[in-house]
This record gives structure tokens, C-alpha cells and sequence, in this order.
């Protein structure tokens, strides 16, 4: 668990600075931007969540995350729930259906909101789905529970183009604040 909020929280962190010093967003007044990458590189992790309550909660895993939470052993839920994330294949937020309708909606609360948190929070989220498909990669090979439900066939050759794509977008993204 550690290493993941490690590279998450570092990605972050390059990608904030590089925005801000190209930006010139050298300044206090916004932190707000800064508060909403947080959140945002926080929020997709509430997938498994969902997942554990709402659509298996009768999984052997999602029980066991369950009995710990309500002994309040919060710090071994979060390492369980790091461990076991590829026994979850069902999940909402990583998928590339909801990844194109959220940079859909990232792409219009940059355009049409001037709220610095806002902005912050969806940059966040959509760099997070971006690295999660990067572990996904190196670790299993393929993005293959990414595109599960999804019409098109994918091979690794379209996994790239598609990876690539996303990552110019976020860059584009991450300028047009």
C-alpha cells in the first residue's frame, strides 16, 4: 500500500509543479489547486469500496474487509484491499467507458469552472486511473479488465495507442487551466 500512495502521490507532485512553474502558479493563493490534487488522487480508490459494499459484499475478500473495518483496523484494510485489488475485476471507476465519459466531464470543468479545486480534483483523477492502468500493464501484462465491457476488441498494440492518446489528453488537460 505504501508504494502505491508513493508513486500516485509522486506523479502528482512532478505533475503539479510542472503545471504550476509553466503556469507561474507560484503562489499561496493556489493552494486550493493543490488540496483538490489530493482529493483527487484519493477518490479513485473509493472503486473498491463500492465494490466491497455494494456489488460483491459477499466476496470472501469484501467480508474479510468488512470484519475489519468494524474492528476498526483501518491501516490493515487498506493493505488487504492493496493486496487483493486484482481479485476485483468488476470495478466502476476503472474502466475505459467511465475513464472517456470522466474526461469528458474534466474536460468541461476546466473549460467552464474557475474553481482551482475543481480543476485540481479531476486532474488528479484521471492522472491516478492513468497510473492504475500503468501498474495494470507492468504487473498483468494487459489492460484487459479495463476494457472488459467494452466493444472493441484490444490488442497491445491498440493498448499503447489507446495509453497514448490518454496521456496527451491529461498533458493537454493540465494546460488548458
Amino acid at each position: 500500500m505504501r508504494k502505491e500512495l508513493f508513486v500516485h502521490f509522486a506523479f502528482l507532485v512532478s505533475l503539479f509543479i510542472f503545471i504550476s512553474l509553466v503556469k507561474g502558479w507560484i503562489a499561496i493563493a493556489y493552494w486550493p489547486f493543490w488540496v483538490g490534487g489530493v482529493v483527487g488522487t484519493l477518490l479513485p480508490d473509493i472503486d473498491h469500496l463500492i465494490y466491497v459494499y455494494f456489488l460483491r459484499p459477499l466476496d470472501l475478500t469484501s467480508q474479510r474487509v468488512n470484519h475489519l473495518i468494524t474492528k476498526r483496523e483501518i491501516l490493515n484494510t487498506l493493505n488487504l484491499l492493496a493486496e487483493t485489488r486484482y481479485e476485483r475485476k468488476d470495478l466502476v471507476f476503472h474502466t475505459v467507458l467511465f475513464q472517456i465519459i470522466f474526461l469528458i466531464l474534466t474536460f468541461w470543468i476546466i473549460v467552464s469552472s474557475g474553481s482551482l479545486l475543481g480543476r485540481g480534483i479531476v486532474l488528479a483523477f484521471t492522472l491516478h486511473l492513468l497510473i492504475d492502468q500503468i501498474v495494470d500493464l507492468r504487473e498483468v501484462g494487459n489492460l484487459d479488465n479495463w476494457f472488459k465491457n467494452f466493444p472493441i476488441q484490444v490488442d497491445a498494440n491498440r493498448t499503447r495507442v489507446y495509453w497514448g492518446i490518454m496521456l496527451i489528453l491529461l498533458l493537454f488537460l493540465g494546460f488548458l487551466l
